[in-house]
């Protein structure tokens, strides 16, 4: 098979990375999407009770996995804004309230 554009001899493109995290985004809202359909399945009136509970124990799964996804992502924005780099490049939030608090 012919390497396309960027491709490296692993078959992995220069921006793998990026790919990776786009296609974990992408799995993340498909199990959030999955999810939403298990509750409203189970929602249902006219569902046996073995289907129901199926897809409880399968909501609760997803739920779980979410859970631990979007904990990895609010450290991942925390740690961003907490950087140095981040810091050094805003001006200091005290400084916005300087002139208000100055007597008149």
């Amino acid at each position: 098979m012919a390497k396309t554009r960027g491709e490296t001899a692993s078959g992995k493109t220069a921006g793998g990375k990026t790919a990776a995290k786009n296609s974990q985004m992408k799995n993340f809202e498909e199990r959030l999407e999955r999810l939403e359909i298990l509750g409203e399945q189970i929602r249902k009136t006219d569902i046996p009770l073995d289907e129901a509970i199926k897809a409880f124990e399968e909501g609760i799964k997803l739920a779980r996995t979410l859970e631990n996804d979007l904990e990895k992502i609010e450290s991942r924005i925390e740690m961003l804004m907490n950087s140095e780099e981040t810091l050094a490049d805003e001006p200091a939030e005290l400084e916005l309230f300087d002139a208000e608090m100055a007597p008149r």
